[in-house]
């Protein structure tokens, strides 16, 4: 690869002051996506990542592969109205999941909503979903390529009628109907032009919609003008009689409870008014309102509070907070459901009112629980179970006769007693213990030489707990290892653990994967040479810090949609939302830790592993100017024999609406990369 040659990348002479540092922005051109110059740039970048990738490698084979992994039929959990249930399901390679209703449990299914009718290529995606209390509306957000931007329709399930009002604006919107199906509450930023393009994700409001009516209509519930980077999402209460805003600035997960009367027209009470801590609603009986939360309990833990007797001294604690953290909870049958996450294993278990133990349900092994959805009233709940070798089903529980059953199973031609999963824990360089899952084919020989897949994110209190992936299998197919570090800055052990890997402590969430990439080859799972990270968003910043810090521990780096010129994150599309996260680049001392580790500011003059950056054109929420300008640098930089390519999708965004077959084509084309950086052959 010595002669590999890259296409012309202009450099300008532009610096910028920081806090009396002067500091050299020489591709800052390529932020302008839409410039002559970088569209330019971008067809000829993928011009020769594509040549790369696909000339030579067994990327048509993989893709077949892919697609045969893919084909099985999948389902979301579902959601319950009156006796008709509600859920999402994937015949296999539809490129977006399909709105299904079903009387009863045993009724036949049939199609209230189809994605995939709605454009040639997938590129247009349902985006949010909302159904009424009596299960004869929905309220949907319609998304274009991948935008976080979206429009709301709202649909009559029994006549297949589209209301002809259609709601603009729209961004991170939440939807809560009203339980006399009269119209919803939901959150919108202001019209374009009505204020400053910076502005324009500023603002949030919450506004009443009338069914049947213009949004021109619509009648304004709640905003804030002072205070314009608060976000308002409001919620319904389960007994239709309350209106909650969960108040928010920006992705801190401290937030504040407003709430008032649903037909009231008073101010709002702030039950809530300090940002100190998570609350989160579970339920209500009359004025004793539940909430799941992390104050004084970094584990968190269940209260309840009577809203006419709302100081703390009155409130009452009903689950305290344990040794293993509290992931969930919701009210069903007049039981507590809670969801508790040990050492990234989930367990349910059920509580009465008082806080008393009552049973923990049985799961089918080690693995993670999502999207228990049930209302207080139900005498069943459902809940999705999932491992890295557990395919993704759908299980139901029945209060009266206390059995676990299947409502939806995967039907996945995999033999998963052919591979083996198993945790780990290893040391960080400051000597905590981090937790790291590892899932490969049995057999495998310790000799220092197998290909690796370490993944990692560590970053907005998300953890990464075990579950399935057809891409997954593929690479464990052909000998590789899968593994997934539980870095700091998620929340696998609670919100010390979450602030252990924020702001200032940022660097631990590096150091914490540079050490599971250590404790792989030193264990001899692998070499550096056979070794590759991989991440994305908030993971792309760690594998682009990674990089930039030890080039010399992996064979390859994938970093996907990334987070890269950490002094101008806040400047770009919603970037300001994170600024709790990572800190204000315009704070004189948020600067000094943030230059520390932006992986743009520290590449240096080296031989780096071969890299492959990704983003999308249109993605509005992480700006592919990142991934850009790191290309360009380290293309700049790199004097190794190693490529540093970029892949620019069209018509994407940050992935999440993403059609089936784009997915398939990103999956071979990485897959292809890492075969041919590690000179693997597809094996049939």
């Amino acid at each position: 690869m010595k002669d590999f040659k890259y296409p012309y990348t202009r450099k300008d002479d532009f610096v910028e002051d920081y806090h009396g540092k002067k500091i050299p922005d020489p591709y800052r051109w390529l932020e302008d996506v839409s410039s002559k110059d970088t569209q330019k740039w971008i067809k000829q970048q993928n011009k020769i990542t594509f040549n790369f990738i696909r000339r030579n490698s067994d990327v048509e084979i993989i893709g077949e592969r892919l697609r045969d992994l893919w084909n099985y039929a999948r389902f979301s959990t579902p959601e319950k109205r009156q006796n008709r249930y509600f859920y999402f399901k994937n015949d296999g390679l539809q490129n977006h999941e399909v709105f299904f209703l079903q009387e009863g449990l045993t009724g036949q299914p049939r199609m209230v909503l189809d994605p995939n009718t709605w454009s040639k290529d997938g590129t247009s995606a349902l985006e949010n979903l909302s159904i009424s209390e009596d299960g004869r509306l929905v309220a949907f957000g319609r998304g274009e390529a991948g935008s976080d931007w979206q429009k709301i329709h709202i649909l009559s399930v029994d006549d297949n009628r589209l209301y002809p009002e259609v709601l603009d604006w729209c961004r991170f919107s939440a939807i809560t109907w009203k339980h006399d199906s009269s119209g919803f509450f939901y959150n919108r930023f202001p019209e374009k032009g009505s204020v400053a393009p910076e502005d324009r994700i500023n603002y949030s409001r919450v506004c009443w919609h009338s069914l049947g009516s213009s949004q021109s209509d619509d009648l304004l519930i709640y905003e804030d003008r002072v205070n314009k980077e608060l976000l308002f999402y409001p919620l319904v209460t389960y007994d239709g009689h309350y209106l909650i805003l969960h108040v928010f600035h920006g992705t801190d997960p401290r937030n504040l409870i407003f709430l008032r009367p649903v037909d009231s027209a008073a101010d709002f009470q702030k039950l809530i008014g300090e940002k100190e801590a998570s609350f989160q609603y579970i339920c209500n009986q009359g004025k004793v309102f539940y909430f799941l939360t992390d104050h004084d309990a970094p584990r968190y833990r269940v209260i309840a509070i009577d809203i006419e007797k709302p100081d703390r001294k009155n409130w009452r604690e009903v689950i305290p907070q344990s040794t293993v953290k509290i992931e969930q909870c919701q009210m069903v049958n007049g039981q507590l459901v809670v969801v508790e996450q040990k050492d990234v294993a989930n367990h349910i278990k059920l509580y009465t009112l008082d806080g008393k133990f009552i049973k923990e349900i049985d799961l089918p092994g080690p693995g993670s629980v999502a999207g228990i959805l049930a209302h207080p009233q139900d005498t069943e709940f459902f809940f999705l179970f999932t491992s890295f070798l557990y395919p993704t089903s759908i299980f139901r529980y029945d209060f009266g006769s206390t059995r676990v059953s299947v409502f939806k199973k995967a039907e996945f031609d995999f033999e998963p007693d052919k591979f083996e999963s198993k945790q780990v824990f290893f040391s960080s360089r400051d000597g905590t213990r981090i937790p790291m899952f590892i899932t490969h084919r049995k057999g495998l020989s310790l000799n220092g030489d197998n290909p690796v897949l370490l993944y990692g994110y560590g970053g907005f209190n998300i953890d990464q707990k075990p579950q399935f992936s057809t891409a997954n299998i593929l690479w464990m197919e052909q000998g590789g290892i899968y593994a997934v570090a539980n870095l700091r800055g998620g929340s696998e052990y609670g919100e010390e653990w979450h602030k252990a890997g924020m702001l200032e402590k940022k660097q631990n969430v590096f150091d914490d994967f540079i050490a599971a990439a250590e404790w792989l080859i030193d264990a001899k799972y692998t070499s550096p040479i056979r070794l590759a990270i991989i991440g994305g968003s908030n993971g792309g910043l760690l594998v682009g810090a990674c990089l930039v810090q030890r080039p010399d521990l992996y064979g390859a780096a994938v970093c996907r949609v990334p987070v890269l010129d950490m002094l101008r994150f806040h400047k770009f599309t919603v970037g300001r939302y994170w600024v709790p996260e990572y800190g204000d680049p315009d704070n004189p001392e948020h600067f000094k830790f943030i230059y520390a580790y932006s992986p743009l500011h520290n590449v240096k003059r080296n031989a780096y592993p071969a890299v492959l950056l990704m983003t999308a054109d249109t993605d509005d929420r992480v700006a592919p100017a990142h991934a850009f300008k790191f290309t360009a640098v380290m293309q700049e930089m790199n004097y190794g024999e190693n490529p540093v390519l970029i892949r620019v999708e069209q018509k994407a965004g940050h992935g999440h609406g993403k059609p089936i077959q784009k997915i398939i084509d990103e999956t071979a084309d990485i897959y292809a990369f890492l075969f041919k950086i590690f000179n693997l052959s597809y094996a049939k």
